[in-house]
């Protein structure tokens, strides 16, 4: 280990040592990037997203606080639907008159229960594809989630809502089509390979993406408003992956628990990205990527006016580099870089404008001499993967303002 690295480490134990953790500092030393020593970054992150105060004596029951509530949900949103779904099978003289899986009324709890489903699915569809590049996300949890994987139990799990409500939905639309019989090969087979290109682990055991899942899905019950847009599984991911890989293992067995309460956090932030209702206002994407551009124009007017002559509008390449915070741009460990720098800002996320600024400065003899083809080539597929050069020049934007 290099000495220069030796001594970065020491500052960050230095003021995450104080009673009260110096939040300037902290971001000062973060926005440079963390070490991954000592779980070092997973500590500071839970810190920058605001899940830990900054007085350390509140810290133990903080998290025991909020990991009991987190196991809460768990029973609400997805253990006791699930026994009611069981139980419906067993005993069929608990279905009242007023509460069957065809009632009409909006407030039953299937009526719930179907619509969780759909957003369910597209979750899991999401979820399945996670950084394929990485071996990570299929590989089985150490820290299974054990409320529900208890062999005794009898209900239902997302899992199994998964498989059934795949299963039923590729058997109706079979019937559709005027196909009556469903027996070309099994319904199960079927549902096997397109469900996923991967298998399902074992029972009792659990992959990092059916983690992954259930987080989702409990945010979206929680957050009706919004529940789930397709790009919210590639913001918790890197979130995930990074507390669940913490060298320290009190705080990696809690990576799910506190990955909810981090990611619900930061959604707070950006979570107008993801309304559509909102692109206009201040606060939407489209204000957002508007700035992206004239940010652009204050620093290099002549790039500016090529994108713009080349009718290139931000929403063909901003709008999924500033909502996904440039998560789909970079290879993981480089968009966990990337976050150590946007989290560290006080601003709150200007920084990623000119990281977005900087992306387009670095590429500006390839986009000037490039026609509108080219150009959205380089846009849509990035071409320089060295984030630090990327972070350096807009740190000199930042700097020259």
């Amino acid at each position: 280990m290099s000495r220069l690295h030796q001594s970065r480490i020491a500052d960050f134990q230095e003021v995450l040592g104080e009673p009260t953790v110096a939040l300037t500092k902290l971001r000062e030393l973060c926005f440079s990037g963390i070490p991954f020593d000592g779980g070092l970054r997973c500590l500071c992150w839970k810190i920058l997203l605001n899940y830990l105060p900054l007085e350390k004596a509140l810290w133990s029951s903080l998290l025991k606080k909020q990991r009991d509530l987190y196991s809460q949900f768990l029973k609400e949103m997805i253990i006791q639907p699930g026994i009611a779904k069981a139980n419906l099978g067993v005993s069929r003289e608990d279905v009242t008159l007023e509460d069957h899986p065809l009632n009409p009324n909006p407030d039953s709890r299937w009526n719930t229960y179907f619509k969780d489903n759909e957003v369910l699915l597209q979750i899991d569809k999401d979820v399945r594809r996670l950084y394929p590049d990485m071996a990570f996300f299929q590989r089985p949890t150490d820290y299974p989630c054990l409320l529900i994987l208890d062999p005794q139990n009898e209900f239902e799990t997302l899992r199994r809502r998964v498989e059934q409500t795949t299963l039923k939905s590729q058997t109706v639309a079979r019937n559709r089509s005027g196909v009556t019989n469903v027996s070309s090969g099994s319904p199960l087979k079927t549902t096997s390979s397109s469900l996923s290109e991967y298998e399902v682990l074992p029972n009792g055991c659990e992959a990092h993406w059916e983690v992954v899942e259930r987080i989702l899905f409990i945010y979206a019950k929680l957050n009706p408003g919004i529940a789930y847009v397709q790009g919210m599984n590639e913001i918790v991911g890197p979130l995930y992956y990074t507390f669940a890989t913490d060298p320290n293992s009190e705080w990696k067995e809690h990576a799910e628990a506190d990955t909810f309460f981090c990611f619900t956090n930061l959604m707070a932030e950006i979570r107008d990205n993801f309304i559509k209702s909102l692109d206009d206002s201040q606060c939407g994407i489209t204000y957002k990527m508007e700035k992206v551009y004239s940010t652009l124009k204050e620093k290099d007017v002549e790039l500016y006016l090529k994108l713009q002559e080349q009718n290139i509008k931000p929403q063909f390449f901003a709008f999924r580099w500033l909502t996904l915070l440039l998560s789909q741009e970079f290879l993981l460990p480089d968009v966990i870089r990337i976050w150590d720098s946007l989290f560290a800002d006080d601003k709150r996320f200007d920084f990623l404008l000119l990281v977005c600024c900087a992306m387009l400065t670095l590429i500006r003899d390839q986009l000037l001499e490039g026609d509108f083809t080219l150009n959205m080539r380089l846009l849509q597929d990035y071409p320089i993967s060295d984030v630090h050069l990327i972070l350096k020049k807009a740190k000199e934007l930042q700097d020259s303002k």
